[in-house]
């Protein structure tokens, strides 16, 4: 399929049609600044202005009433590397090759979010995790094409798990291991805080990306995996947390609230000074402001023992607000939004043009004409757990590979298949499986349809995910992928040979 029809399958054939780039490019001396803003492991569940009453997040609800918060914000990979590839070049994994976490996603030859940021004029920042590198974690990311586009400012700690001020750090500009001294964001916050001023007199993007509220190393602690700074614990009483009422209630579960809440709160207070910072150098009106997630935590909801890879809404809904003054309305937006469409989308409402090679929707027209039925569905899919489904309005679908199976360590635990089927608005906590119901089959079909015309534009043959990174992966990483944790080597790459569409 060309570009055309993925824009008609996505929308809903036939109800509207977007070019590359809606809107027309903009003069050298109007160039709006891009600050992009994105936690690791929120669901959209996790902010006040989503409607949670408990948590503290002043200023992101503030901001929420200023911009555009979409409502079903969906992302279309929910883990880490294959959201930020999706994110970072606007390409479906099987294109980019980011299709699990620790793959290294393929250079993108001037296509990529930050190369075509760049090649524009713009003024590039990367502060914050990076997680596409492949491989060993702990190593700086070389200067070159694996930083697809951010080669003027760049400084990132790879995946690192320690968040704390005695711990945290970063590479610098030597590729030397430097210490932050602080809580990690907080310190991410001041770098960017000090990118703006220094390059506020020109037209910059800046993309700050925060690991928390993600759980992390906490000294080996399970009871502090999610922790904060002490004063911002101490606004959160477990006691009093309520939880998802798809979670069972444990102890452990209560002290897992309080550290995931008491980060966001920190990390409320940071997105503040980011605000402020713009208003201090007169560029908040000509900048578009975007926050986000690269994907949901479960938090255990539905007994679910790992974080994320789930078809669940906690696992895939995420908070995406769009703040513009003058050009953005101010407004909860119904709109279906798949994180595929992050990449053309923004450059479609900066007036940049948007690569042929991207895979996802040009949505500015839609926004800006407040269209919030132009979406008709959203693809899901994780390969490391063989399912495929969609995402619309009423429903979440998805469906195990007949083919494959789960992840081992899932199938070890119980959890065989992803066959799900919820109805969005009379299960809200998705507590009523309806997929195998009689009285569903054929919305199932319907919906099972939807996915596979998703598959077909995609070229994804369903083939199970361990053959096809066995066919793609180059043969002297491979074996290290599938080691253990504490048996894995030291500066370990994780190489493709090249597209993983065209090994299957």
């Amino acid at each position: 399929m060309n570009k055309q029809l993925i824009t008609g399958l996505a929308i809903g054939v036939g109800t509207l049609s977007l070019p590359s780039c809606n809107l027309p490019q903009k003069k050298e001396e109007t160039k709006p600044n891009l600050i992009f803003v994105f936690t690791d492991q929120q669901s959209f569940d996790m902010l006040g202005s989503y409607g949670n009453k408990q948590i503290i997040t002043p200023h992101l609800d503030r901001f929420a009433s200023q911009g555009v918060q979409f409502n079903h914000a969906v992302v279309n990979c929910p883990v880490c590397t294959p959201a930020r590839g999706t994110l970072l070049s606007g390409m479906h994994p099987l294109y980019n090759g980011a299709m699990h976490n620790d793959i290294q996603m393929l250079p993108g030859n001037g296509n990529h979010f930050g190369e075509v940021l760049r090649d524009a004029g713009y003024h590039t920042g990367y502060y914050g995790k990076w997680h596409l590198y492949g491989g060993d974690r702990v190593r700086p990311i070389p200067p070159g094409p694996l930083r697809y586009g951010f080669d003027e400012e760049f400084l990132s700690n790879n995946c690192t798990l320690v968040f704390d001020s005695l711990r945290s750090y970063f590479w610098n500009e030597n590729n030397e291991r430097e210490l932050y001294g602080e809580w990690e964001w907080n310190a991410q916050t001041k770098q960017a805080l000090e990118f703006i001023d220094n390059h506020a007199d020109k037209p910059m993007a800046l993309f700050l990306s925060w690991h928390a509220p993600h759980d992390w190393s906490a000294g080996g602690v399970r009871e502090h995996k999610y922790s904060a700074p002490v004063a911002f614990e101490k606004l959160y009483d477990p006691d009093e947390i309520i939880l998802r009422e798809n979670v069972e209630e444990t102890p452990l579960r209560r002290r897992y609230y309080q550290g995931h809440m008491a980060m966001i709160t920190s990390l409320d207070e940071d997105f503040g000074r980011i605000l402020a910072k713009l208003e201090e150098k007169e560029i908040a009106e000509n900048s578009l402001i975007v926050f986000t997630s690269d994907h949901g935590d479960m938090l255990e909801s539905h007994n679910w023992p790992f974080n994320k890879g789930r078809p669940e809404i906690e696992s895939i809904k995420v908070p995406l607000i769009m703040k513009w003054a003058g050009q953005l309305i101010p407004r909860q937006s119904e709109l279906l939004f798949g994180w595929l469409d992050l990449m053309p989308t923004i450059l479609g409402l900066m007036g940049l043009p948007v690569p042929e090679t991207t895979q996802g929707v040009n949505l500015a027209e839609p926004i800006l004409k407040q269209q919030d039925d132009a979406v008709e569905s959203v693809p899901l899919f994780y390969f490391a757990g063989d399912w495929r489904g969609v995402y619309t309005h009423d429903y979440t679908y998805a469906f195990s590979l007949p083919s494959g199976a789960a992840e081992p360590h899932a199938i070890n635990r119980g959890f065989p298949n992803y066959n799900v089927l919820f109805d969005h608005h009379n299960d809200r906590y998705q507590l009523n499986n309806l997929y195998d119901h009689p009285d569903y089959a054929e919305l199932k079909k319907k919906l099972h349809n939807m996915s596979l015309e998703w598959m077909e534009f995609y070229n994804d043959q369903g083939v199970p995910f361990r053959l096809l990174f066995e066919r793609a992966a180059v043969e002297e990483d491979h074996e290290m992928y599938w080691r253990p944790h504490v048996e894995k080597e030291d500066n370990w790459d994780m190489r493709l040979k090249g597209r993983p569409v065209d090994f299957q």
